[in-house]
């Protein structure tokens, strides 16, 4: 409501009187929005622990794996094949020789794609794996044209086999039937249309009766040599010729100007293990300096952070310290110490000594793997301890976080009531400003009226 034309019956600076009086009533409003603004920052600050200790579990869990403390390089002397080593491999190396790719097998035969193939409608459509594997996939609702086969066909992929057509021009179309994984055991032995001979005469195959309905490239199984050895694959896909090594086949050697054989080796990779310790290092050392600059008190500002006084994160910190003091009870590392990470007093950080972690992962790697993995590892010890704050339901963090935004929520409205409540203030300042005005125009007047009528007195007495 405007009140510029108050105080114009009194003389008196309203508008300032008025503004100074806003300034004193939203001194409570000051005091309700500063609750809510570290309010805020507390939540931020939270949010921002919370990632930090959500990074330091995701380095436990792979400290954690006792497969991370024998991780093993495979690698390979050309591109004829490529390898992958699991913990189970053995350090070593072989000579590798690729004689032959499996293949699928393919099928294949020409015909006119619009002719009817069958006057009879329904049908199942039967196939028969070298294998002795035996699907069928019913026809109903699939037409009795070429296309309505190849339909039917890669509608089940528990079939086997898929299918495509082929139009060649000239009105000559080629179906062409696959096996879907290669091998000879993969290829197809039987097709079959069960309750339907006219399609049966056109679909049907059964190798050793009428191979010749079809245009066969035969499957063929994948052939190699390790260190000598003859070995065979339905796929190029070799799991555990090797122990621990999964081979697969890009190419055949025999004749490839790499020359008849690829080497393969397989070595330890300290790079892999080393990446994961530093990771977690680092992840640690994140936690530490967010608790550090959320909870710091600025003396010569004398002002505190988001967190100060706050006795959750001191109590986080205290808790992954702890996880992190696991000592071994027997070995030559024990501890992280003995690893060459350890904490620095003034700072709170990890500090790691590389030369002496190379030496413990090439000297003593199970030690390590003792130290860090397995169900008592500092890696679960971590995932436990951060745990408790991390649950998304009832975790300490959560709730913490739950808490802050009812109390967030709380105080909006009692800004709205404040606010209410000032409005209402200043109106009632302002009435009481506004009768003022009047009183005082009133008492104007009758001033003004009460010195005419003693001035026109003193002029009579004057005349007598």
């Amino acid at each position: 409501m405007a009140i510029s034309s108050v105080g114009v019956g009194s003389g008196l600076p309203v508008d300032k009187i008025l503004a100074d009086l806003r300034k004193v009533e939203n001194q409570s409003l000051a005091l309700i929005q500063n609750r809510k603004t570290a309010a805020e920052a507390r939540l931020s600050g939270y949010s921002v622990l919370k990632g930090s200790l959500d990074g330091l579990q995701s380095a436990g869990k792979k400290l954690a794996d006792p497969d991370i403390f024998s991780a093993f390089k495979a690698t390979a002397s050309n591109d004829a094949i490529t390898a992958k080593a699991n913990s189970n491999a053995i350090p070593g190396s072989y000579e590798i020789e690729v004689k032959a790719l499996a293949t699928a097998q393919r099928l294949t035969k020409t015909d006119d794609r619009e002719r009817i193939l069958s006057d009879q409608e329904g049908g199942k459509i039967s196939v028969t794996m070298e294998n002795g594997d035996t699907h069928e996939v019913d026809l109903a609702g699939f037409d009795n044209t070429m296309e309505g086969m190849v339909k039917a066909i890669n509608s089940d992929p528990k079939l086997g086999i898929s299918a495509t057509l082929i139009n060649a021009g000239e009105g000559k179309t080629h179906l062409v039937i696959s096996s879907t994984k290669t091998g000879v055991g993969n290829a197809v032995s039987k097709i079959e249309v069960k309750d339907n001979a006219q399609l049966n005469d056109f679909l049907g195959y059964e190798k050793e009766v009428n191979a010749n309905a079809y245009t066969e490239r035969a499957a063929q199984n994948a052939e190699l040599t390790i260190d000598g050895i003859d070995i065979t694959s339905q796929s190029n896909t070799v799991e555990n010729a090797v122990e621990g090594v999964t081979l697969t086949l890009n190419q055949t050697t025999t004749g490839s100007e790499n020359g008849k054989t690829t080497r393969l080796a397989l070595t330890r990779d300290d790079a892999a293990t080393n990446k994961t310790i530093q990771e977690f290092v680092t992840a640690y050392n994140n936690v530490i300096s967010t608790i550090s600059s959320q909870t710091k008190y600025d003396i010569d500002a004398q002002k505190g952070s988001a967190l100060t006084g706050e006795a959750l994160p001191r109590r986080i910190q205290s808790d992954i310290r702890n996880a992190i003091g696991h000592n071994l009870s027997a070995g030559e590392v024990r501890s992280l110490s003995q690893a060459g990470i350890t904490i620095n007093l003034s700072t709170g950080m990890m500090e790691v000594d590389q030369k002496k972690l190379d030496a413990a992962l090439k000297d003593n790697s199970q030690d390590l793997a003792r130290l860090f993995s397995g169900k008592e590892g500092i890696g679960q010890r971590l995932v436990d301890s951060t745990e408790v704050y991390l649950k998304k339901k009832d975790g300490l963090l959560s709730v913490t976080n739950d808490n802050i935004t009812k109390s967030i929520k709380d105080i909006d409205k009692q800004m709205k009531v404040a606010e209410a409540r000032i409005e209402n203030t200043m109106e009632a300042y302002r009435k009481q400003f506004s009768n003022l005005d009047k009183m005082m125009s009133q008492m104007g007047g009758i001033s003004e009226y009460l010195g005419q009528q003693l001035s026109m007195l003193g002029n009579m007495n004057d005349k007598k």
